[in-house]
């Protein structure tokens, strides 16, 4: 039912967009069929978790469409442009095994462990200092010419943290020991 102006609208691009730019690493946990808008989905995390049972990618141009979503770019900068090709212009599904061997998806679990993989990422970052991680992923997604001053930027307002002169008189006095 969706016709010419819904798609200008970008309404799937729009909340993608915005979960991209969460300040928080967002991780999606993959079991069975992530395909079209799905897989945009997933594309949109910072993580990607699956199991043996993934299917991954867009079939759309197999429907008359594109990956509007997304994935057009997304998919480029994540697996690299020949076998983002295959699956946008060829309709390639990929299994887990090769979502994990091309490093779309970071681990394999198995399907009943899937949510404590995720879960286990997810404590593993809680563990990091919030405002480093923020601004972590603030300076990786800024454009190549925003560089380095944003990293001077941010590294500036890090070192001047409380949590850097804690974490870090920490790890110096485990050293010396």
């Amino acid at each position: 039912e969706r016709r010419r102006d819904d798609a200008l609208r970008g309404i799937n691009s729009t909340v993608f967009a915005r979960i991209a730019k969460l300040p928080m690493p967002v991780i999606a946990a993959l079991d069975g069929y992530a395909l079209g808008g799905g897989a945009e989905l997933a594309f949109a995390a910072d993580f990607r978790i699956g199991t043996g049972r993934l299917k991954i990618g867009n079939p759309e141009t197999s429907l008359g469409i594109l990956a509007a979503a997304g994935a057009a770019w997304r998919l480029k900068e994540l697996v690299g442009e020949p076998l983002a090709k295959e699956i946008l212009l060829a309709g390639r599904v990929l299994t887990g095994q090769e979502a994990l061997e091309c490093r779309l998806v970071t681990e394999l679990t198995e399907p009943g462990q899937l949510l404590d993989a995720a879960h286990a990422l997810a404590d593993r970052i809680a563990r990091q200092d919030p405002l480093a991680v923020r601004l972590t992923k603030t300076v990786f997604a800024a454009p190549a010419d925003a560089h380095p001053a944003i990293d001077n930027l941010a590294q500036g307002i890090l070192f001047e943290s409380q949590a850097k002169f804690d974490r870090m008189s920490a790890f110096l006095e485990r050293k010396k020991k």
